[in-house]
């Protein structure tokens, strides 16, 4: 049976050093690390996200600062609130909350933030550092950063020797966990929908990474016997065991099955979840102290 990383042990790890960075900047500085988080219109699940970030900056002690826009603001006036928050020298993170309303191009208002204040990591500069091996210049998306964190735990920092796939070619997570992964020298495949014989591309995999939102996809037959399992999927699926109406979230692999094989298994949910806006705000103290000539903790 499989050992279940704890996602949330791990992240409350990540926030004790980020608390104790921001502790120690704000002796410094005399000023704490900011964060401001812009949210357009009324989605549900995207004002619970923003909550929750927002409560967490507070636990780690940053300023933390929301905007909340109505759903007929224009393209004009969310990329002139970025461009004054980028020039606030008390806002050390900007994050802009996706998806935005569908009037609204959310690429061109992430790249008028500014690199060193991108704390999703999603400005070409960041993604084009962490491509090309820089991994201490620029920001690390938060999601695949997590998943790396977990990686890294479970076999260390140097992966020579092993082979690595990644299931899902996304901006926001593949590319990035798979450029994270040949940075910590192991062999990568980066599969996807049409990779061809997909379950025996992973059965070659000691560390399988699956990013692809189909629920319950990889199965105990596509997992190498002893491989670690990172599931990235979050997926609401019906559970009428539950009642009538009732779902439950599942992930991209068949956690029951695939435990009896895996050596190491991210849960959903509690798994790579409680990385993600722990990540943020490791980034958000790492901008700060970077913006202060002060050498932020390593993570």
């Amino acid at each position: 049976m499989a050992t279940v990383i704890d996602g949330k042990a791990v992240a409350a790890g990540v926030i004790a050093q980020v608390s104790e960075a921001s502790a120690s900047l704000r002796e410094k500085t005399g000023a704490p690390p900011g964060l401001a988080v812009v949210i357009v219109g009324d989605d549900p699940a995207s004002h619970v996200y923003v909550s929750s970030k927002s409560r967490m900056a507070k636990q780690c002690g940053f300023k933390s600062v929301q905007h909340t826009l109505p759903e007929s603001t224009s393209q004009t006036e969310l990329e002139d609130l970025v461009q004054s928050l980028n020039q606030d020298p008390e806002i050390h993170g900007v994050l802009v909350q996706l998806p935005l309303p569908g009037h609204l191009e959310s690429d061109p208002v992430i790249q008028s933030i500014r690199p060193e204040k991108d704390v999703d990591g999603l400005h070409v500069v960041n993604a084009g550092k962490l491509m090309t091996g820089d991994l201490d210049g620029g920001l690390i998306s938060c999601t695949p950063a997590g998943a790396m964190l977990f990686v890294r735990q479970t076999h260390g920092a140097d992966l020579s020797g092993l082979n690595a796939v990644v299931i899902g070619r996304s901006n926001l997570f593949g590319k990035p966990m798979a450029a994270l992964l040949l940075a910590a020298n192991a062999t990568v495949t980066t599969a996807h929908s049409r990779t061809k014989d997909l379950a025996g591309v992973c059965r070659n995999a000691d560390i399988l990474v699956a990013a692809v939102g189909r629920p319950q996809m990889v199965r105990s037959d596509w997992v190498k016997p002893g491989a670690t399992v990172i599931d990235v999927g979050i997926n609401r699926i019906d559970a009428p065991e539950r009642g009538e109406g009732k779902t439950r979230l599942v992930g991209d692999v068949a956690f029951d099955e695939v435990a009896e094989v895996a050596a190491a298994i991210t849960p959903v949910p509690g798994g790579v979840g409680p990385m993600t806006i722990a990540m943020l705000m490791a980034n958000t103290v790492t901008a700060a102290m970077r913006a202060n000539n002060m050498t932020p903790p390593s993570f």
